[in-house]
């Protein structure tokens, strides 16, 4: 999941952009209005994490923007301003949450997860898949109660696969999902597949994995 952050305070930003991306979150980050809608204008986020008070303006207008494009990008304020009335304004706006400063991390990655799930129509953190339960904010997976040892990467590739089930998801999209921009992709590099193989043979000791697709030179899809 991509994350962008727009907050002018620099010591809480680091914090968000250490515990987000422990916890498996691709982030961006901004200190400005005019930065954060340049930021919209040429990438695609799944989440923004919208201060208010920023130095060249007010964050509602960040929001009354995007929620003009109609972009389905999740919103969650975060603000000192915890006035009845700034809270109503920013959900009547398109905010998906508000949460007012100081707030617990913890409880920052709860409202993230809940998110998570409503965008993709589930309703609890544990999702079953072929006998398979993913534990989505624990990063666990297990068989029939047996622990499955995945890495992270692998975790998050299945978790983006089963969060989007039935769709064809293309390298590219795997890519931006779970690595952000970091890595230049080439049309010879194999190193999503190389993920992809050793998460399938993992779960493959478990059970026959006729339903974890390969879609030859685009991508896979998990059917359910």
């Amino acid at each position: 999941m991509n994350i962008l952050i727009v907050e002018d305070y620099r010591e809480l930003a680091e914090e968000l952009i250490s515990y987000l991306g422990n916890n498996g979150y691709i982030c961006r980050h901004v200190t400005s209005c005019e930065a954060a809608l340049e930021e919209l204008e040429v990438n695609t986020f799944d989440i923004m994490l919208l201060d208010l008070g920023l130095p060249d303006g007010n964050g509602f207008e960040v929001l009354k923007t995007v929620r003009k494009a109609r972009s389905k990008m999740a919103i969650i304020v975060i603000t000192a301003r915890g006035e009845l009335d700034d809270r109503i304004n920013g959900l009547q706006l398109g905010a998906d949450d508000y949460l007012t400063k100081p707030f617990a991390l913890t409880e920052l990655g709860a409202r993230l997860y809940a998110i998570v799930r409503r965008m993709h129509g589930y309703a609890v953190n544990t999702i079953e898949v072929h006998g398979f339960k993913m534990q989505l904010e624990d990063f666990k997976v297990t068989f029939e109660e047996n622990p499955i040892s995945l890495t992270k990467k692998e975790f998050q590739i299945f978790q983006y696969l089963v969060l989007n089930k039935n769709r064809v998801i293309t390298r590219l999209q795997l890519t931006e999902h779970i690595w952000g921009d970091v890595l230049e992709i080439n049309s010879d590099s194999n190193f999503i597949d190389v993920h992809v193989r050793n998460l399938r043979k993992k779960l493959d000791k478990f059970t026959k994995l006729d339903w974890f697709e390969t879609v030859r030179n685009v991508g896979y899809r998990i059917n359910m």
